[in-house]
């Protein structure tokens, strides 16, 4: 496993273990993100990406400036308040640039989003593909539920920001529709590839598991950002109780 912490997934030590995948009561994580994030982004997308469906001009360095720039004002100002002149000044670029890269800003926050889903997809396909056993599977997702909260609000509230949008606009919700079926598809592939070696036996389809699995991480996701002080200890130790059972555990 490539994780900070090594978390036992046994059902009897889920609680204890899953503090770590909270923010201490009354507070958040240290935020992750900053200057190493671009580098991130580009090192993911070309192990997840296919290059030949990439539009080249978006993997320039001004762009991934403006992507940067964009994330850091949606997290500060929302969306409504992030204006092509408030990015283009905080990027070093011009308000043309924009235009030219993205057209539109909902362009542009569907390719903070894609950007982001990139990092994290290739970070849990690594950690997954890794795992060699029920209770590993179970300590990746953990680990990548507990990265997510832990990522910089500017992720958190551009994600939130596009799923507003997309109950109004056609082509947002298709890209993020197409970011779920990517996502969805590369969970699926791995846990049909476990249960092969019989490391699990699913209790429902490989996509319908991943699903799930989503679900969980993205209702999880919204509360613990939400509200910090919450403990959700006993909440997401039933969210790992859901997916050992549907890993097969009998326990």
């Amino acid at each position: 496993m490539t994780g900070d912490h090594d978390v036992p997934c046994s059902r009897a030590g889920a609680r204890d273990a899953l503090q770590m995948a909270l923010p201490p009561a009354g507070g958040g994580f240290p935020l992750a993100g900053g200057p190493a994030r671009l580098a991130q982004v580009e090192a993911a997308r070309q192990a997840v990406a296919d290059p030949d469906k990439l539009e080249r001009r978006l993997d320039s360095e001004k762009a991934q400036r403006i992507v940067a720039a964009m994330r850091d004002s949606v997290a500060r100002r929302g969306a409504a308040g992030s204006t092509f002149d408030h990015v283009a000044q905080e990027a070093g670029v011009s308000r043309g640039l924009l235009h030219y890269y993205f057209g539109t800003k909902e362009r542009l926050l569907v390719e903070v989003v894609r950007r982001d889903a990139d990092i994290r997809i290739h970070a849990l396909e690594q950690r997954l593909r890794n795992a060699g056993s029920l209770d590993e599977i179970i300590q990746a997702l953990v680990t990548q539920l507990r990265e997510f909260v832990a990522e910089d609000a500017g992720s958190h509230a551009v994600i939130h920001e596009l799923l507003s949008a997309a109950r109004r606009n056609d082509d947002i919700r298709e890209e993020l529709a197409e970011l779920y079926r990517r996502v969805r598809a590369a969970i699926a592939a791995i846990l049909t590839d476990k249960e092969r070696e019989g490391i699990v036996t699913l209790r429902a389809s490989a996509d319908a598991v991943a699903s799930i699995f989503l679900a969980l991480g993205d209702g999880l996701e919204v509360q613990l950002t939400s509200d910090p002080g919450w403990d959700g200890a006993p909440t997401v130790a039933a969210g790992v109780a859901v997916a050992r059972f549907m890993l097969g555990a009998d326990d």
